[in-house]
């Protein structure tokens, strides 16, 4: 029995990192930006497919607005997945996490450019930091935390 049910966590955990190496996120972001490239990266060493289109500062706003983030959880860059927003700095497990449990929302965000995120790591000191859902009336609701040090 125990063999089997190792056999199927190991199998659940392919299916899973499967479903992510055959996930395209199209991220939306301003020209010349490191911290989005980094963020870029980071979703690729997880498996995921990024491809990114530059655009100018109020068009950038604007389609983030347009897309359900609300003006209080902007961050510098959005990606679109699987019909969710994805803005700023989120770990590739919560997007993960997001696209398994197919929640009824608008999708998560990391409000700001916290330090130790995602593509904000350049050094080794962190900030604590949440990872918002975005529910569709505009609310939101911490999805997960991330400690500081």
């Amino acid at each position: 029995m125990r063999q089997l049910s190792l056999a199927i966590a190991f199998f659940l955990g392919l299916a899973t990192q499967a479903i992510a190496e055959t996930t395209l996120i199209d991220v939306k972001k301003t020209n010349g930006c490191g911290c989005c490239l980094a963020w870029m990266e980071h979703l690729e060493e997880n498996g995921f497919a990024p491809t990114s289109e530059d655009m100018f500062a109020g068009l950038l706003v604007r389609f983030k607005l347009d897309n359900g983030v609300p003006q209080r959880m902007v961050s510098c860059h959005t990606g679109l997945i699987e019909g969710y927003v994805i803005e700023g700095h989120v770990p590739a497990d919560d997007i993960r996490r997001l696209l398994s449990e197919r929640l009824d929302a608008v999708g998560l965000a990391v409000p700001g450019m916290p330090l130790g995120s995602p593509g904000m790591d350049q050094n080794r000191w962190r900030e604590a930091y949440n990872v918002f859902l975005i529910n569709n009336d505009g609310s939101t609701e911490v999805f997960s935390s991330y400690p500081g040090n």
